[in-house]
């Protein structure tokens, strides 16, 4: 394997062969999670659903992934990717199932929102893919197990709505095209564990030492670290009043009360939780060779924020906004929205390229800049551009969203490394309370303001990022027998 790339078609090495069956694993779950949004018409006609409930459809879909994220990140480093993104695979399926056979809108937001567990799978392959590669090269493996598996929405977009007019027809074809992608994804899952393996051969699958929340390394990081959890249930108490009475109706009161308080009570036992894994810690200094700085985690939640966060927003709404501001049919609109995330297969594994050669800090720092002046430029987009235009500023703007997305996780295997599951989840996380702050602020909002609240936010980050540090020299490993084993990470 050559230093300056990857050789993808090498398929007689394993690590390539490993990384080949992880992305089209990605794949299949974005294929999955945003099945329904370019079949927008297919559906609201079926429905005779409003604006207000489609764009409850679109939050829920993300919400579930938030605490599925940190879920499954504890459950890959304490079982390992292949058993776990199989398992996910397969059982997604019935999800998916479940939405095309829906036969009332609340039994359509349900499958909907449970769906959001789908996109909990992207952790799995970080921790697989980071185990199979070295430092040198591993911002370019996870930007293209990144950016190849986030092509899903965007082969979603491409395909499901002329599977669903012209391969079935009917006005039962929408379900046929959804329940379609369960079916690969079943049959996938089984593929998937009879080939993959978590490491190379000879080599430790370091676990955590305790389960139930991140190691820190000081009573600095331990509060940092509760604070840094206080957004993710915000943003599922937002979610909750967004489909209470006050917002689109689809929760009673009753029901929404209920949601709170579970949230709230879910917050503290989380809390005790993570102080029953550090307790030690807070009580004693943690041995050098053990430390880490969580601030690096917490800069990298906020820079996923913007970048996935958007890049989740924006896919579930454009191709509505290219059918309306253009006045296209369905399928040219699904077409033309799919050009955000089509950036994926060249944008993510370029961010990762970049981060390997120049660093992960200046990297960062550059694409977040771009980023925010590309949601600028999209912000002036209406009626008055012409076609070509909307679409190449699109793709400009994606190009710094994914390419901001694939340095974000050049960075992530490199943090801790029995913990990356968990910092994964954590950073994955924080890209659906990305979405879901987003598409809150869009169920409110007209689409160039929404563009305008993206930048902002951007902007804010970008300043964040500088207090990242640049991983320099090992960071270390306990083997089961008690030694030491240093892993390269600059």
């Amino acid at each position: 394997m050559s230093d300056a790339r990857l050789r993808l078609l090498d398929f007689g090495s394993r690590p390539i062969q490993i990384l080949h069956f992880t992305w089209f694993a990605f794949f299949l779950t974005f294929v999955m999670w945003f099945s329904h949004a370019p079949l927008k018409p297919f559906i609201i006609e079926a429905f005779d659903m409003t604006n207000a409930q489609w764009k409850a459809l679109l939050i829920l879909n993300v919400a579930l992934t938030i605490p599925a994220r940190i879920i499954i990140g504890m459950l890959v480093d304490k079982f390992g990717p292949r058993a776990v993104y199989s398992l996910l695979l397969i059982s997604s399926s019935f999800l998916c199932w479940g939405f095309a056979l829906a036969q009332t809108y609340e039994q359509l937001a349900l499958f909907r929102f449970l769906c959001g567990f789908i996109g909990a799978g992207f952790v799995i392959g970080i921790r697989m893919v980071g185990e199979w590669f070295p430092a040198k090269t591993v911002g370019l493996a996870e930007g293209v197990y990144g950016g190849w598996g986030n092509f899903g929405s965007a082969a979603a977009a491409w395909t499901l709505p002329a599977v669903a007019a012209y391969v079935y027809g009917g006005e039962d074809g929408w379900r046929y095209a959804i329940a379609t992608t369960g079916v690969v994804a079943f049959i996938y899952g089984f593929i998937f564990y009879r080939n993959a393996r978590n490491t190379p051969k000879g080599s430790t699958y370091f676990k955590p030492k305790k389960s139930g929340g991140l190691e820190v390394s000081s009573r600095k990081d331990f509060w940092l670290y509760i604070a840094m959890n206080v957004p993710m249930y915000i943003a599922l108490a937002v979610l909750t009043w967004k489909l209470s009475p006050a917002g689109v109706g689809l929760l009673s009161d009753t029901t929404a009360n209920i949601l709170w308080a579970v949230l709230f009570a879910l917050f503290f036992f989380q809390m005790y939780q993570i102080y029953q894994v550090n307790k030690e810690h807070l009580s004693k200094l943690v041995p050098d060779t053990d430390q880490y700085k969580f601030k690096q985690v917490a800069v990298l939640d906020w820079a996923y924020f913007v970048t996935f966060g958007s890049e989740l927003a924006v896919v579930s709404m454009l191709p509505a906004f290219f059918m309306e501001t253009f006045d296209l049919t369905p399928v040219k609109a699904g077409l033309l929205g799919g050009a955000f995330a089509l950036m994926n297969l060249a944008a993510r594994p370029s961010g990762g390229y970049l981060s390997d050669k120049f660093g992960r800090k200046k990297t960062m720092t550059i694409l977040i800049a771009g980023l925010t002046l590309g949601y600028l430029l999209l912000s002036t987009v209406d009626s008055t551009w012409m076609l070509p235009l909307a679409v190449m500023s699109v793709m400009i703007c994606s190009f710094f969203v994914q390419a901001g997305e694939g340095a974000v996780f050049a960075m992530v295997p490199l943090v801790k490394r029995r913990m990356t599951g968990q910092i994964a989840g954590m950073v994955g996380a924080y890209g659906n309370v990305g979405a879901v702050t987003f598409l809150t602020v869009y169920s409110f909002v007209d689409a160039s303001t929404f563009f305008m609240v993206i930048a902002g936010a951007a902007a804010l980050c970008l300043g964040l990022v500088q207090f990242l540090d640049e991983p320099k020299g090992h960071i270390h490993e306990v083997l089961p027998d008690g030694t030491v084993q240093l892993i390269e990470v600059g």
